[in-house]
């Protein structure tokens, strides 16, 4: 699926209306998309603003047949997870931490090494830079319990919140309960009720990412975060063109892995 009208030049912006595929039906969208050059990375603001149409109507339909979204501020216990960030996140994320007071970069870059020594400690690290565990379901699941059970918070929570909320990556957006917060507190033992959403955008950042490093992710633990942007990769400038052109290849990429997903 293709933008169908693109008009209304604005300086350096043009405006596109579209159809996003989502599930069996199309979520009809519009977005200002920088009319000159630009990359994947650079129009991840358009892309997380039509994540968030996509849970906001899945919150919708499940507050209207009475299970709500359970997930508030405060309530952290998903930040202890091994979060998937994919690379174009990655890179966002990166530039925009160099932009911090150098006192907030060194406070959060503390947290990073933090983490990483928590982890490393609790015999994770090793078993996270095995890449094996993604080709087997059961040393996924193993993983991501004793990744949780290690008890290390995400460098970017504080008083159990999220401090880059508006910032933070899709698998984050994408993780939603309907059962009670309590619950979350260790979801390998409990039965926590996760809502399925019916496109996961980070999934097609993923499949993007699997190209350009011909790696079976596509995407890297948040934790690695640090490390990673210490190698000046810049992903985002091999999805490049004008913006019409770059949301294209990625509308048309969304359809791509929704197909497979139905194999």
């Amino acid at each position: 699926m293709v933008p169908d009208a693109l008009n209304e030049s604005r300086s350096s912006t043009v405006k596109a209306t579209f159809a996003l595929p989502v599930g069996g039906g199309f979520l009809n969208a519009s977005a200002l998309l920088p009319a000159g050059q630009t990359t994947l990375t650079q129009l991840l603001p358009v892309i997380q603003n039509l994540e968030n149409a996509i849970v906001g109507k899945v919150g919708e339909e499940a507050a209207a047949v009475g299970t709500p979204i359970s997930c508030r501020a405060g309530c952290g216990a998903c930040c202890r997870q091994l979060v998937p960030v994919s690379l174009f996140e990655a890179e966002a994320l990166t530039a925009w931490m160099r932009t911090l007071p150098e006192e907030r970069r060194t406070e959060l870059e503390q947290r990073f090494h933090r983490a990483l020594a928590a982890l490393r400690d609790a015999g994770v690290i090793e078993n996270i830079l095995d890449s094996g565990w993604t080709a087997e379901e059961a040393r996924a699941t193993e993983l991501a319990i004793d990744y949780f059970h290690a008890g290390v918070a995400c460098p970017f929570l504080e008083d159990e919140s999220c401090s880059i909320h508006p910032l933070r990556p899709l698998s984050c957006r994408e993780y939603l309960v309907t059962s009670s917060p309590e619950l979350c507190r260790d979801p390998s033992a409990n039965a926590v009720a996760g809502v399925q959403l019916p496109l996961k955008l980070s999934r097609v950042l993923y499949s993007f990412g699997q190209k350009l490093e011909q790696d079976p992710r596509g995407w890297i633990p948040l934790v690695f975060l640090l490390a990673w942007g210490k190698s000046g990769a810049a992903p985002g400038d091999h999805v490049s063109g004008t913006g019409e052109e770059v949301l294209r290849k990625f509308l048309e990429q969304v359809v791509a892995v929704s197909e497979a997903s139905k194999d």
